[in-house]
């Protein structure tokens, strides 16, 4: 029954004016015999503090992060991105998150760097579910913990390829990204937005004439629900981009696919993670999460296919400096 920490919420969600905060931010520990942790609370997880700051200067091993979470496609769904942010920053993080549909409010987990543990997403019922699960108590330290990634070591080594004809622009969480629609089975192509770029190689299993599957980029500040700066690049198929195209078949964008997807990415004058105070997170949303592996400088390998579709694919990069 002791008292251990108290931690006081940093950074507000819109709407949450009525609560006052504290003058600057608390980076709250407590030591434990199964490793340092740490604590803060839902929207700060998108902020250099003091999310980062826990990590990168007070090392925790284990982020316990109570949370309402309100889950919007295609990047703020609470398993993507909570695990993500565990595999990004090598930390434990346990996900305590209000389970409410009406509001979209459901996804809690036990993520490890290497991947989420176990989780529970139910917008079918209210009913709630404990989650149990083994961890590496400094998984820094462990020798399952995956190595750190040069997010930008292979991709900068990359030659440019060609822009296409097929370039528009799209609104994605009223942030304008810039599109290039992959028109044929396979090839390679590159879409950018002011100093950030992604060069695809892909291979499809087959091309039909009523899909549409796109690459986009997007390089700005967001300022929808909160203020902070984004380098985003999405693939992603037709069936979530909803009124950006007209005229196209919708039922079959949802069948089984066996495609054959490479994503390199590089933003020139400012990677995706340069130093400590920048984050490059790997989001990826399924209908059946499946096990992937970021090797070391920075690409991404499937290890395992799925039976499911894949909706989107995306990394999603924080620019702290620049809020």
């Amino acid at each position: 029954g002791k008292l251990v920490a108290r931690y006081h919420k940093y950074n507000l969600f819109l709407g949450e004016n009525q609560f006052n905060y504290p003058k600057k931010p608390e980076a709250v520990t407590f030591e434990t015999p199964f490793g340092k942790f740490g604590i803060f609370t839902c929207f700060d997880i998108l902020f250099y503090e003091p999310a980062v700051v826990l990590v990168s200067k007070m090392q925790v091993d284990t982020v316990l992060f109570p949370t309402a979470w309100m889950n919007v496609l295609p990047f703020l769904t609470a398993i993507e991105f909570h695990s993500a942010w565990a595999m990004g920053m090598r930390v434990n993080v346990l996900a305590a998150n209000t389970h409410n549909t009406s509001m979209e409010m459901t996804g809690s987990g036990i993520y490890a760097p290497a991947g989420a543990r176990t989780y529970s997403y139910n917008m079918k019922t209210e009913d709630g579910h404990l989650l149990i699960a083994e961890l590496d108590a400094h998984p820094r330290l462990s020798p399952a913990s995956p190595p750190a990634v040069s997010w930008n070591s292979y991709a900068l080594s990359v030659e440019r390829f060609s822009q296409n004809d097929h370039e528009f622009t799209g609104i994605i969480f009223e942030d304008l990204f810039t599109f290039t629609e992959l028109t044929k089975p396979g090839g390679n192509l590159t879409v950018c937005q002011k100093n950030l770029c992604c060069h695809l190689s892909y291979k499809m299993a087959e091309k039909r004439d009523d899909e549409v599957y796109v690459l986009g980029a997007f390089d700005g500040l967001h300022v929808i629900e909160g203020q902070y700066y984004l380098q985003v690049i999405l693939w992603r198929g037709l069936l979530t981009l909803g009124s950006l195209f007209t005229g196209t078949n919708l039922q079959l964008c949802g069948r089984k696919r066996e495609d054959n997807v490479s994503l390199l990415c590089r933003s020139p004058s400012a990677p995706f993670v340069s130093n400590r105070k920048n984050t490059a997170l790997m989001l990826l949303l399924l209908i059946l999460l499946f096990h992937n592996q970021v090797l070391a400088d920075g690409r991404l390998i499937n290890r395992n296919t799925t039976s499911k579709p894949v909706l989107t694919v995306t990394l999603y990069g924080r620019w702290y400096e620049k809020d």
